[in-house]
């Protein structure tokens, strides 16, 4: 298994195209435990609180790796049959824009130099479907640069908790989805004062700014004073500094924190809104879409799906009822 990384050049400078749904958690995303549309309890629909003292498990590497291995790998037939696919494997080396500090979806192993994670191992299983072996190339993005990465051409799919927008899909497509989640609350351990939506009326939110979390709080919450900043880990921050009595973005997120805080924070009430549906970011004008389409239904068929969810997300979490995926091809676009 080959991973590289990089920073796109000048990423920084690229304009933002469209709402930032959950944003990466370079930032973690990284977006990137599920919502379930069938209404089943998932890790974003639990019963009350979420603290560390209930999650926190460490990936199973082996497990992880072994779930890679034994992944499928597309005929020939069906490579060539896609122009997209076909460049890739001429290439030899699948493009992804993701991220690396997400725990649950795309987290760096320094000592390895590997990324592991529900996202990761998508983009690993992908990559192996195509190539017939796992080679990846890793750009990390940001809320305000994956449109302009797909549309340039410099990545060939986006995923890193990616939420499927109207604006997002007029200028880029999006395979999937393969994930979802509710917004929830994350505050300090400490707080008794919010416990529920109701509770953060006059109260300061954190949110990632250009995000369905702010949007959401704007129509949710008016009556609460929202902090718009640019990334997971500010906004984390504002919240065990004080600045901000609360942080609400996707619970998926939230959990990521929850796990790297060790009892420090911890997630309130019931998770609200419409579910955020994460899909696969592809350049417009391309046959991707149908093919990794394609790909996600084997995974979800075949029990793939199931098992990158358990090793990366329902045994790290505590959760031992595995969640039904959304439905491929119904990205609640018209």
């Amino acid at each position: 298994m080959k991973v590289t990384r990089f920073v796109a050049a000048g990423a920084a400078a690229l304009v933002a195209l469209g709402l930032a749904a959950c944003g990466p958690e370079t930032s973690e995303t990284e977006t990137e435990a599920p919502t379930d549309t069938t209404g089943e309890e998932s890790p974003a629909e639990g019963d009350g609180d979420t603290d560390a003292a209930a999650v926190g498990a460490d990936l199973d590497v082996a497990a992880y790796d072994a779930i890679l291995a034994e992944g499928p790998v597309a005929d020939d037939a069906t490579v060539s049959a896609s122009e997209w696919a076909s460049a890739i494997k001429d290439r030899g080396v699948l493009r992804v824009g993701g991220t690396e500090t997400s725990n649950l979806f795309s987290l760096l192993d320094p000592t390895s130099g590997t990324v592991r994670g529900f996202d990761a191992g998508l983009s690993q299983l992908l990559s192996q479907y195509i190539l017939g072996d796992v080679n990846t190339e890793l750009t990390q993005v940001a809320v305000d640069t994956r449109e302009t990465l797909l549309q340039n051409g410099d990545v060939d799919v986006v995923t890193a908790t990616y939420s499927i927008t109207p604006e997002r899909a007029a200028v880029i497509e999006f395979a999937g989805p393969y994930y979802g989640s509710q917004a929830a609350i994350l505050v300090k351990s400490d707080n008794t004062d919010i416990t529920s939506v109701e509770d953060l009326a006059g109260k300061t939110v954190a949110t990632q700014a250009n995000s369905t979390g702010e949007t959401l709080l704007e129509t949710e919450v008016p009556e609460a004073e929202i902090l718009p900043l640019p990334d997971h880990a500010q906004a984390l921050e504002s919240v065990l500094n004080g600045n901000a009595d609360a942080y609400v973005i996707d619970q998926t997120l939230l959990l990521n924190a929850v796990l790297q805080q060790e009892g420090a924070v911890k997630i309130v009430g019931e998770p609200f809104g419409d579910a955020d549906l994460y899909g696969i970011g592809i350049q417009a004008g391309t046959d991707g879409v149908e093919f990794v389409n394609a790909f996600l239904d084997e995974l979800i068929a075949s029990g793939v799906w199931e098992d990158l969810w358990t090793v990366t997300i329902g045994d790290r979490t505590g959760v031992s009822e595995v969640p039904a995926p959304p439905t491929v091809g119904e990205t609640g676009l018209s």
